[in-house]
């Protein structure tokens, strides 16, 4: 029997591609630190997004699938660049004006806008580690001013004091004219105001450790390097990192492919390595405009949560990162029933097979995926909401109890979740956009004649006896092609232009219930005001 070790050296997976290449690149063996580094990179300066966390999930992805490939230690350091100073407030956080007072400080020097944590940094700090904790991610936080006030940056910090020419030969090319003049990549901190300064370097004293700028009010200050006296222009930090840390393997936006580039002349400058990149396609909204966490363009991960689990993120993660996707609310539903989808297969694959199902990803490293509770769909869920017209999840599980009799909310914990979730996102996006039609006069004569074929049926019909009528009375009636039969049936019934296998929603519904509906849109009464 072929092994799983074996197989993961043979799956094509993604992350599977990435670990087979990183751990070709490390030669088969542990570095000298004893262990792989994976890192990922969080800038604070805005609530925690979407875009951001996407890169955990997919850092961790790549992570598992090594474990599977090799027993050589891996760590995750998820690093929170929250000493850089504050360039522009946010546009979706309170307090705003208080937070204009604190511009050019380091972030974890801001009070909180929300009044909830000792610093603005923190509290987003608070949030990204809030979020990665709902996944169980294996992660180690790391604080970028812990790291520098601590003294670990030390003795890279004086490392790139020696190679300032290096260092300065590489950044420079990349800068404009004007800003060329007054580069340099050490930033003090104000000790008056606090602030990060983006000012000349006059002097360096590599033995001492330190360098002399002028200030705002053009007198010459000399500091140390180390300490969290300086901090590092984010190019220069990154590639200082990669150097301290020795991370193996980082990936990162579309966007930094050029600071990716200047970031590993860097750790080679310093004597070090870079890591293993991979770059992936951004993110973008429903305007296909690139999402910014500043701006709030896109959805938070409380914004999905609240109207699918958790699970379903992960998967919109994985899927293509190489290619760029739309990141709005509309693409929830579909991201939950491709998620069923993949986890109702999983059961029935061979080994093999199951190393290429997404769902083995969403799921590796804790107890795997779980087993699929049923066949019922998250569109499905959403059209009973809609007939049902509820808030109460009640009212839903009493039809699905009787679509499937042994699911209840304590035994189908994720049918449980699914059903709340398609109450909230029904009422939030799919209510206020329904619209009801009056049935025209062939599609009345259609609608007469469904109505008197599933009076005619028995009471326990199947899906597929229901379904064969519903085919049958479409195509007996003057319709161009059964899709505009469909479609009439979701404006008329259901108040929107696409919708479910009607045999089985009207199973899931019921019968009587179905029946009744159409009878009522029949008679022209308001099914808006159900």
């Amino acid at each position: 029997m072929t092994s799983e070790r074996e197989l993961a050296q043979a799956a094509r997976a993604w992350p599977f591609g990435e670990a087979q290449g990183l751990l070709k690149r490390l030669g088969g063996k542990a570095p000298e630190k004893g262990y792989v580094l994976f890192q990922t990179g969080y800038g604070p300066s805005g609530l925690p997004h979407i875009g951001t966390f996407g890169e955990v999930v997919r850092t961790t992805m790549v992570r598992q699938a090594f474990h599977r490939l090799s027993d050589i230690p891996t760590r995750l350091f998820c690093f929170s660049d929250d000493m850089d100073g504050l360039r522009k407030v946010p546009d979706n956080v309170p307090n705003r004006e208080m937070l204009a007072e604190h511009l050019g400080k380091p972030l974890t020097k801001i009070p909180d806008p929300f009044g909830e944590h000792e610093s603005f940094g923190h509290h987003n700090n608070a949030r990204l580690r809030g979020f990665l904790d709902n996944f169980n991610f294996e992660y180690e936080f790391q604080s970028s001013t812990d790291w520098y006030t601590s003294g670990r940056f030390d003795a890279a910090l004086r490392t790139v004091l020696a190679r300032y020419d290096e260092v300065m030969a590489i950044m420079l090319p990349s800068l404009g004219e004007e800003r060329r003049q007054t580069y340099s990549p050490f930033l003090p901190i104000c000790p008056d105001t606090g602030r990060v300064l983006q000012v000349p370097v006059i002097a360096r004293d590599v033995a001492a450790g330190t360098i002399t700028y002028r200030d705002e009010a053009g007198k010459s200050v000399e500091v140390p390097v180390t300490g969290g006296h300086c901090k590092l222009q984010w190019k220069p930090d990154w590639g200082m990192r990669w150097y301290a840390l020795g991370v193996d393997y980082e990936m990162s936006g579309k966007d930094l492919i050029d600071s990716v580039r200047l970031g590993s002349r860097i750790t080679q400058a310093l004597g070090g390595r870079p890591p293993m990149t991979l770059t992936y396609e951004l993110f973008l909204d429903e305007q296909g405009e690139k999402i910014s966490k500043s701006r709030g363009n896109g959805l938070t991960v409380d914004e999905w949560l609240a109207y699918a689990p958790q699970e379903s993120l992960a998967l919109f993660m994985y899927q293509k990162p190489k290619a760029a996707k739309r990141l709005y609310f509309d693409v929830i539903p579909r991201a939950v029933d491709d998620y069923l989808s993949h986890l109702g297969k999983f059961a029935d694959q061979d080994p093999a097979q199951r190393l290429e199902n997404p769902a083995f990803h969403i799921h590796s490293g804790h107890n795997g995926p779980p087993a699929a509770e049923t066949h019922l769909s998250y569109a499905m869920l959403l059209n009973l909401a809609s007939v049902c017209n509820t808030e109460d999840p009640a009212v839903l599980w009493g039809f699905i109890s009787r679509y499937v009799p042994s699911a209840r909310p304590d035994n189908a914990p994720i049918l449980d979740t699914l059903v709340g979730n398609a109450i909230r996102y029904y009422q939030d996006f799919v209510k206020p956009n329904k619209r009801y039609r009056a049935p025209s006069a062939p599609e009345r004569a259609a609608l007469e004649d469904l109505l008197e074929q599933l009076q005619a049926l028995p009471a326990n019909a199947d899906v597929e006896a229901i379904q064969t009528q519903v085919y049958e009375v479409g195509k007996r009636h003057d319709f161009p092609d059964l899709r505009a039969w469909f479609k009439a049936l979701y404006e008329i019934l259901l108040g929107q232009n696409q919708g479910p296998r009607m045999g089985s929603f009207i199973s899931l519904y019921g019968l009587s219930e179905s029946i009744t509906l159409i009878r009522r849109a029949l008679a022209g009464e308001d099914l808006a005001a159900e």
